[in-house]
């Protein structure tokens, strides 16, 4: 099977980076599955959004990102995150528990509600 280069990279760190075969995140746009000899595109990741992407080896990572591009090249895509944790490192109680107490902080009840979601879907 095809396979292609992704980057997972937030502000802080890079997250991953490996081959994979399938990439999907969340975008302004809609969500956007991507695939080896995907055409060329710029996306702009949403406020707490999942991205999801399955390896060369068949293995499913899947991370919360807050914010960022995505970029598609027919061999590569690269995430770029303002924010972005492993789903496997979230403490889904935590971001429960923001959702709970953040009241109208709308940039807090993205983020736990994207961390929710990354959980939900690894």
């Amino acid at each position: 099977m095809a396979e292609m280069t992704v980057e997972l990279v937030a502000v802080e760190r890079r997250l991953w980076s490996g081959s994979a075969t399938l990439v999907s995140a969340q975008t302004t746009e809609g969500e956007i599955g991507v695939m080896p000899g995907h055409e060329p595109v710029l996306g702009q990741l949403v406020e707490g959004g999942v991205v999801a992407i399955t390896t060369a080896d068949g293995e499913r990572i899947v991370a919360a990102v807050h914010g960022g591009f995505l970029s598609v090249t027919a061999k590569s895509v690269t995430i770029l995150a303002e924010s972005a944790e492993l789903a496997e490192d979230i403490d889904v109680e935590a971001a429960r528990a923001v959702l709970e107490e953040s009241g109208d902080d709308l940039e807090a009840i993205a983020v736990a509600k994207g961390r929710v979601r990354a959980v939900e879907r690894a």
